[in-house]
């Protein structure tokens, strides 16, 4: 996008997010908000020689996730043992919001509106809120 003057807005590769449910720590701390960035190809292509997704192939949105979300709440690390540790619903969530960033490059949805059929994109809330 170019901005006032000829300057050149970067484009946006990371993109906040905030969990329904939240992962519930040992010591009761909720963490929700995050941020998750656009996947590589190789994010799409290393996990498959992991063998925990050669033995079961659900196995690799866990391992993707893990590669792609770069925060969550005040953890220190995300790891397989992080996204295993979700909710469902959270987890389904993510999916989603991966979709979204990658398909689209944002999480905005495209919309309808019913009485003017004009269409519009809107930045939905998290299924939280």
């Amino acid at each position: 996008m170019e901005l006032a003057g000829g300057v050149t807005e970067a484009r946006r590769t990371e993109f906040p997010f905030t969990l329904p449910h939240g992962l519930v720590a040992p010591d009761g701390t909720v963490h929700r908000e995050g941020t998750m960035r656009m996947s590589t190809a190789l994010d799409e292509i290393e996990p498959i020689k992991d063998p925990r997704v050669r033995s079961n192939p659900g196995y690799l949105v866990i391992i993707l996730l893990t590669r792609v979300i770069t925060k969550l709440g005040g953890l220190e690390y995300i790891n397989t043992h992080t996204v295993e540790n979700l909710y469902s619903g959270d987890l389904a969530y993510l999916q989603d919001f991966y979709q979204r960033i990658n398909t689209n490059g944002h999480s905005r949805l495209q919309v309808d509106c019913p009485h003017c059929s004009g269409a519009f994109e809107v930045e939905p809330p998290s299924l939280g809120e």
